[in-house]
C-alpha cells in the first residue's frame, strides 16, 4: 500500500501548526531557543509513520475524532466530573504536527527561562548560536519521542486560546497493529485516557492555573545565576545514572526537589486516575479491555533496545511508567475503600491533592481527608 504522508487535520485558523507564532523572548529580545529549526529537526529526524492506504488514513482520523465525543459519555458515567460546555472532538496529527505542538507548548511554559536567558545573552552572535544548538536539541529528543506517544492533552496554549485534545494516528495505528489487538477497541482505550485527562482539566477549575504555577515554581527555582553549581549538578548527573535516577531527578537543585516531589505526585495522580477509567468502562464499551491490558502493560515493560532503554532513563521516562502504576493503585484502592464519589474530594483544591508520600500509601490519604472511620473493613 501506498505511504500517506500523514495523517493531520489543519487547525481551525488555517494554520499548519508547522511553526510557532514568533522567535522572539518577552520584552523583544531573540528567543535563546530557535523554535523554528526545533520544529525542522522533528520533521526531518521523525521516523517513517506505518504504511496504510489513503483511504485507511481518513478512515482512522475519523473514528477517532468521533470517539473522542463518544468517550468523553464514558468518562463521565465513571468518574462523575462533568465539565462545563460542549463535547469536542479531537484534534487527530502525525508525529511531525505532534512535534510542532509541543514546541508551540514549550514556548508557552518556557517563557520565564527564556526571558531570563535572553537578559544573560553575552551578544547576538552568541545567543544565535546557542539558539540554533537548542533548537536542534528540542528537535531531535521530540523525533524520537514523536513515535512513543499516542495522545496527550495539551493544557498550555497560546493566550486566548483553550486546552486542546491531540491523537497520534500512525503511533496508535502502529501499536495496534505490533500488539495484535482489536483496532476499534484499541482505539477507544487509547482515547478514554486522553478523554480523562482533558476532563480533569476542563472540569476542575483550579487545574491549569495550579499546573502553570508549579512549573513557574520550578523554572524559577532554576539555579541561572550560578554556573559552578549547575556543573556539580551535571557531575551529579555523571556519577549517579548508573546508580539509578534519571536525568530529570539529578538535575534539580534541591528547591526543585521539593516542588519536583508535589508535581511527580500530581501526575502520578492525573494518569493513575486516567488508567482506572481507561479499565473502569469496562466490556461494554471496549469488549477485549483485559486481552489490550495484558498487551499493552507487555509493551511497557519491554521499551525496545539498550539505546531506547538509556535514553528513557536519562529523560525520566521510566519515572512517567512509574507515575501510571503507582498513580492507579492509588486510585484503584482509594475507589475501592470509599468510593467514586469519596474519591473527588482530591479534586476540590491543591490542599486536597495527595503527596508523593501518599500516593504510595493510599490509605494515608483517606485518613487525611476523610478519616479513620472512611476505611471499609
Amino acid at each position: 500500500m501506498p505511504e500517506v504522508p500523514n495523517f493531520s487535520e489543519p487547525e481551525p485558523d488555517g494554520r499548519s501548526g508547522d511553526s510557532p507564532r514568533n522567535d522572539r523572548a518577552p520584552g523583544g529580545r531573540p528567543s535563546p531557543i530557535d523554535y523554528d529549526l526545533a520544529i525542522a529537526t522533528a520533521r526531518r529526524l521523525a521516523p517513517t509513520p506505518p504504511q496504510v492506504s489513503w483511504a485507511e488514513a481518513g478512515e482512522v482520523v475519523a473514528e477517532l475524532r468521533r470517539l473522542a465525543v463518544q468517550a468523553e459519555e464514558h468518562v463521565r458515567a465513571v468518574t462523575g466530573l462533568v465539565p462545563p460546555g460542549d463535547i469536542l472532538e479531537a484534534t487527530v496529527v502525525d508525529r511531525p504536527g505532534w512535534a510542532a505542538a509541543n514546541v508551540e507548548g514549550f514556548q508557552v511554559v518556557l517563557e520565564p527561562l527564556t526571558a531570563k536567558l535572553a537578559q544573560k545573552a553575552p551578544n547576538a552572535l552568541a545567543a544565535g548560536v546557542t539558539a540554533r544548538v537548542t533548537g536542534v536539541q528540542i528537535g531531535s529528543v521530540l523525533a524520537w519521542l514523536s513515535n512513543k506517544v499516542l495522545g496527550q492533552y495539551e493544557a498550555f496554549r497560546p493566550e486566548g486560546e483553550a486546552g486542546r485534545l491531540i491523537l497520534v494516528a500512525p503511533n496508535i495505528v502502529e501499536t495496534e497493529r505490533r500488539l495484535d489487538v482489536d483496532p476499534h477497541d484499541f482505539r477507544m482505550w487509547v482515547t478514554l485516557h486522553e478523554v480523562t485527562h482533558r476532563t480533569q482539566f476542563t472540569a476542575v477549575p483550579w487545574m491549569h492555573e495550579h499546573v502553570r504555577a508549579e512549573l513557574t515554581a520550578l523554572l524559577e527555582a532554576a539555579s541561572l545565576d550560578d554556573p559552578a553549581q549547575l556543573v556539580e549538578r551535571l557531575k551529579a548527573v555523571v556519577g549517579g545514572l548508573p546508580r539509578g535516577g534519571s536525568l530529570v531527578e539529578l538535575l534539580q537543585t534541591p528547591e526543585q526537589k521539593v516542588v519536583l516531589d508535589r508535581v511527580t505526585a500530581f501526575m502520578s495522580l492525573l494518569e493513575g486516575h486516567a488508567e482506572h477509567v481507561m479499565d473502569g468502562v469496562g466490556p461494554a464499551v471496549v469488549p477485549t479491555v483485559a486481552h489490550i491490558r495484558a498487551k499493552f502493560d507487555q509493551r511497557r515493560k519491554e521499551h525496545g533496545g539498550l539505546l531506547d532503554k538509556i535514553l528513557r532513563r536519562a529523560l525520566g521516562l521510566d519515572l512517567k511508567a512509574l507515575q501510571y502504576a503507582e498513580g492507579k493503585v492509588f486510585v484503584d484502592t482509594v475507589v475501592r475503600e470509599v468510593g467514586m464519589e469519596r474519591f473527588n474530594r482530591v479534586w476540590e483544591s491543591p490542599a486536597t491533592l495527595p503527596t508523593r508520600t501518599e500516593i504510595r500509601e493510599p490509605l494515608a490519604w483517606v485518613r487525611r481527608i476523610h478519616g479513620g472511620s472512611a476505611i471499609t473493613a
